[in-house]
């Protein structure tokens, strides 16, 4: 479990997080909404011990994230950010760089490393992509190479941000299978997302921000009921029954 306090954080005196308080519960998936600039890529970096908080507290089962040592801290929160390098290296070298937490210098991938990149490769189908160079791939191809790199850092906490970024749609649909299977074996996942109806079919619990504090947050039930989507976002997020299940989706505002 994932526990947020009072968290205040930012960048050379600029506040961009202001008093969030949140749960990130284990055997659960979190998704993170909210507009452009609202404060969801800084929340991740100081979650994971990037960014160091103004002031607040992130409580990983009962630790300050931030006394963790680094190697111990990326072997309990895989954390994926909305931009990265792209270097020149094969998809399977890439995946393997996710063990690096687990391993002691110099560097030498033990047997079950390589089996840990292996199964993240094949979860997210792409084995048939481990040697192919990551600079020749589409971005699509990329991502999920990267999200891979993720899984197999194997860790009990879960932070992607904006993983569906270039992804197909029968690819975000897969992706947010795997989350659902991540948090079924009782890690915490916690995704920015932009895609309203995905987010609220795929996610236990929602936390919408807006303005670098939390508007609202609980079941996806409880913050559509709360009536705050629509104004967050400029539109209107609306809901029918169907299939023994709400099904919500997206009108002009």
């Amino acid at each position: 479990m994932l526990e947020i306090r009072k968290l205040r954080a930012g960048y050379s005196g600029q506040v961009v997080l202001d008093g969030v308080d949140m749960t990130l519960d284990g055997g659960s998936v979190t998704a993170i909404l909210g507009p452009n600039g609202c404060g969801k890529s800084t929340l991740f970096k100081a979650l994971c011990g990037i960014l160091r908080p103004l002031s607040g507290e992130v409580v990983l089962d009962g630790e300050q994230v931030l006394a963790l040592p680094q190697q111990l801290r990326a072997q309990r929160i895989a954390y994926l950010a909305q931009s990265r390098q792209i270097p020149d290296i094969t998809v399977e070298r890439l995946v393997l760089h996710g063990r690096f937490p687990h391993l002691s210098y110099p560097r030498r991938y033990r047997s079950e490393d390589i089996a840990a990149a292996r199964e993240a490769m094949q979860r997210m189908d792409i084995t048939d992509l481990a040697d192919a160079p990551l600079n020749r791939l589409s971005g699509g191809q990329r991502q999920k190479a990267y999200i891979a790199m993720a899984l197999a850092q194997a860790t009990p906490v879960i932070l992607l941000d904006e993983p569906t970024t270039y992804l197909d749609v029968s690819h975000q649909l897969q992706l947010l299978r795997e989350a659902r299977a991540l948090a079924e074996q009782g890690k915490t996942v916690a995704m920015v997302l932009h895609d309203l109806p995905h987010a609220m079919g795929v996610a236990d619990r929602i936390v919408l921000m807006a303005g670098g504090r939390v508007a609202a947050q609980g079941t996806p039930e409880e913050v559509y009921a709360s009536g705050l989507m629509d104004g967050v976002f400029g539109v209107r997020l609306r809901r029918m029954w169907a299939e023994g299940a709400w099904r919500y989706y997206c009108e002009e505002g």
